[in-house]
């Protein structure tokens, strides 16, 4: 994005996390991620960032994200993004299986046994 003021462009008020890498550091970072527009974003985080400074930021599933911080207040700062994304995607849920005939992973039982294993009820503890 140019330095146009975008202050007016619509943006999401959410709350998810988001790991950034600050140029020359090569530890990538967790921040918060307090709002989202197509052509930016708010982060929580104390980090060492200057505005001017390049940073990468993955989104979940959006991926990784090239940016520029913005501005710098208070722990937050302001990432403008160098290509516009589809901030609705990272609203979606997590894709936890291929399998689109499959129950979602948290109403199915649980098991101590492997899939492929086979059940020998003679090898379970009684208690």
């Amino acid at each position: 994005m140019s330095g146009v003021d975008t202050r007016n462009i619509s943006r999401d008020s959410l709350f998810l996390m988001g790991d950034v890498q600050i140029e020359g550091n090569p530890m990538p970072q967790r921040v918060k991620v307090r709002n989202l527009s197509a052509g930016g974003m708010m982060a929580d985080g104390d980090l060492p960032v200057v505005p001017g400074r390049k940073v990468t930021i993955e989104l979940r599933n959006i991926g990784c994200v090239e940016g520029v911080v913005a501005w710098v207040q208070d722990g937050r700062f302001g990432i403008a993004f160098t290509k516009e994304i589809d901030p609705k995607l990272a609203r979606a849920p997590v894709a936890q299986s291929t399998d689109a005939a499959a129950p979602p992973r948290f109403t199915r039982p649980s098991s101590l046994i492997p899939e492929h294993a086979q059940y020998d009820p003679n090898r379970l503890r009684k208690v």
